[in-house]
């Protein structure tokens, strides 16, 4: 599975909107990735963001993630915010996965702020035994 992982401008645009409190670009989403059994599994840290928000589509292998979190500060004229850290504003992801992966399969979940996602590798691409006909009539497998 390819992953967009390094991205140059990230940290200058991060720095830009705490600077200049604008979201010209969508936040980071803290993410692992990992094999278990026949899946990957992919953990996207997503704290404080409803479940209704959050988007998941695939097109042509690549799985798009969007999510917003609405900032607590803005509840309306009597609130006077004091620090803000927490992005908040919209989320987005795209992460490249491998055409041995079953898009079709995906399974994804929310729980305690994180998303997990479940992408079954594709049966095509599992290992498998072919059996070998010797000339004598004799069977042999041979692991695949």
């Amino acid at each position: 599975m390819m992953l967009m992982r390094t991205d140059p401008f990230r940290e200058v645009d991060r720095l830009t909107q705490r600077a200049l409190e604008t979201t010209a670009r969508p936040a980071a989403m803290p993410m692992d990735a990992f094999r278990e059994g026949d899946a990957v599994v992919v953990e996207l840290d997503l704290p404080g963001v409803d479940p209704g928000s959050i988007e998941l589509d695939v097109e042509q292998n690549v799985l798009n993630v969007r999510a917003e979190r609405r900032s607590l500060a803005s509840g309306g004229d009597d609130s006077n915010v004091l620090i803000a850290e927490r992005p908040s504003g919209s989320f987005s992801r795209q992460l490249f996965l491998s055409e041995t992966l079953d898009t079709d399969r995906i399974e994804a979940s929310y729980e305690a702020g994180v998303l997990r996602l479940s992408i079954p590798v594709a049966e095509e691409a599992k290992p498998r035994k072919i059996e070998i006909r010797a000339a004598a009539g004799s069977r042999k497998e041979i692991n695949a």
